[in-house]
């Protein structure tokens, strides 16, 4: 039987602290972050005279996000469609800029570069809800 040299039985014990301290900053940078995001919705969400507490239950947000975008609600199930949901996003983005008062441009930018700075803009900015864009 062979051994094993005492070295390399030897564990460095600043890799697990150095590994738990970045993945706790993680944590928290996420956390504020989703922070923001609910935080600028719910005030869309109020503004559009919708439940604010609405942005926190999964599925139902969207439902409520495309009543104020103008969009039916049986499109959640689109949401749920790979790739069909990325074209269903952008419509929905682009509805919900011009039922703000906001363009297409501002639309496509919310959604792809900025989602939560969008929504803290349309939620906290001097921005009416003007109702749901007419269908085209």
């Amino acid at each position: 039987m062979t051994m094993i040299p005492a070295l390399l039985l030897q564990t460095n014990d600043v890799t697990p602290a150095v590994g738990a301290a970045i993945g706790g900053t993680m944590l928290i940078v996420w956390l504020l972050i989703a922070v923001v995001f609910i935080a600028g919705l719910w005030k869309v969400f109020v503004k559009a005279g919708q439940p604010g507490w609405a942005v926190i239950v999964p599925f139902y947000n969207i439902y409520i996000l495309m009543k104020i975008a103008g969009k039916p609600g049986w499109w959640l199930v689109l949401y749920l469609i790979p790739f069909v949901n990325i074209v269903i996003a952008v419509m929905v983005a682009i509805s919900l800029a011009k039922a703000f008062g906001r363009t297409t441009a501002f639309g496509v930018v919310m959604l792809f570069l900025l989602s939560g700075i969008g929504y803290l803009i349309l939620g906290f900015g001097s921005d009416k809800y003007v109702g749901a864009p007419a269908a085209a």
